[in-house]
């Protein structure tokens, strides 16, 4: 799969044919897709003709349909990503649809190939329904080496995730999770390493108990925070509340060892880091209120929980998802590594080790320049999706999911 990064049917008119409205470079750049198949092999003459397909491809498939496991030697299949969306829950845009989300599942696609020279292709499927999507990727299976699922809205994505991996052997993988997950586990270790700390001795607060929030809260303590409160539109997550989904309740069961409950404010009173993967804004109060040197990584887009100004009067440590300030929480520094190494090894999944070690790796990128305003690398240093790679190829190794 090749990046098109300059496309010849693009021109400077932005909306529908004909239409006479100002050049939009957005539109610009995506006049007619952002991405094409590339043959990665020559078709010139006769001679290539009969090797690339008829008669010379049946001795492949017949060698194939003897021994299935070629299927990765003779195909494309160990390096392709099927990129899975309902178009639910897409970027900050919500339940758009399959054919609006498409522009943003073709950017996932070229970032996978530029960040982690993994081919991907876009899959923006017509139905919502759990077990429908199910179905339709398990029959999609055969084709690719790893499955990719993106902006489904939660509950949804967990029992659509955990259903995928149960019935196939090739990793599942639902970035709005594990991606934000990872990446943000890799900036709290290096934050708290910078003030001479560990993840055991923070307690961390987060806004937001979608699909983000809960696997961020999951894999931090895991890799060993303190303690964790999660807290949604009606407050923190907690055993006392009545209203809470299957999912909410297991998150209360996990998480809040100080029993914590009422608004979100009054939890981040003396609390070491908030965690904002919900949007809305905290006010400055209770930014105020959070311990000495704490952390503040408010991700909303475009608009952050706590404005970077207002979280520096406070916090020793700021970030964001936005481009435009230091310390950027992007998932294309985790997704592409990960895939890569899990695809490099043919993992069957990846694990809860091979996540920790993919932001053990994306911490350790940062070394000796260490500051409060690099606690995590850019999405363009060159080191980070080598690093990564070799970090999860190593862990699939080591716990027993890697088959070559």
């Amino acid at each position: 799969m090749a990046a098109e990064i300059v496309n010849p049917r693009s021109d400077s008119t932005a909306g529908h044919e004909g239409a006479e409205e100002p050049f939009d470079p957005a539109f610009a750049l995506h006049r007619g897709g952002k991405m094409a198949v590339q043959a990665t092999v020559p078709v010139r003459d006769k001679d290539d003709l009969s090797l690339a397909y008829t008669p010379g491809v049946a001795k492949v498939c017949s060698a194939i349909a003897e021994k299935p496991e070629l299927v990765h030697d003779y195909t494309w299949k160990s390096n392709v990503v099927a990129v899975v969306t309902d178009g639910t829950a897409v970027l900050g845009l919500g339940d758009i649809g399959p054919e609006a989300s498409l522009p943003v599942m073709e950017g996932k696609a070229i970032l996978f190939k530029q960040f982690g020279g993994v081919d991907a292709v876009p899959i923006a499927l017509a139905t919502t329904e759990v077990d429908e999507i199910i179905d339709t990727v398990v029959r999609l299976a055969p084709s690719f080496g790893g499955v990719n699922l993106e902006d489904i809205s939660a509950p949804r994505c967990f029992e659509i995730e955990r259903r995928l991996q149960e019935r196939l052997d090739i990793p599942v993988f639902h970035d709005d999770q594990h991606g934000t997950a990872v990446v943000t586990l890799a900036a709290l270790r290096n934050a708290a390493r910078l003030t001479g700390r560990t993840l055991g001795d923070l307690r961390a607060v987060i806004s937001g108990a979608g699909a983000a929030g809960v696997a961020i809260a999951k894999f931090l303590l895991e890799a060993g925070l303190g303690d964790v409160a999660v807290a949604d539109r009606k407050g923190v997550v907690s055993r006392d509340r009545d209203d809470l989904t299957p999912v909410k309740r297991e998150l209360a069961e996990l998480t809040n060892k100080a029993g914590l409950s009422g608004s979100l404010e009054s939890a981040l009173a003396g609390a070491d880091v908030f965690i904002g993967v919900s949007g809305g804004t905290v006010p400055e109060p209770a930014v105020a209120s959070m311990a000495p040197n704490s952390f503040v990584f408010a991700m909303a887009n475009p608009n952050p929980e706590v404005h970077p100004d207002i979280a520096h009067k406070y916090a020793a440590v700021v970030a964001t998802g936005r481009s435009d300030y230091p310390n950027q929480i992007n998932n294309v520094l985790a997704f592409p590594g990960i895939f890569a190494g899990a695809l490099q090894v043919r993992a069957s999944r990846i694990t809860e080790g091979m996540k920790i070690a993919a932001a053990d790796a994306l911490a350790d990128v940062v070394g000796d320049e260490l500051s409060a305003d690099y606690v995590i690398p850019s999405p363009f240093d060159e080191r980070v999706a080598p690093a990564v790679t070799a970090a999860v190829a190593a862990a699939a190794r080591a716990e027993g999911v890697a088959r070559r």
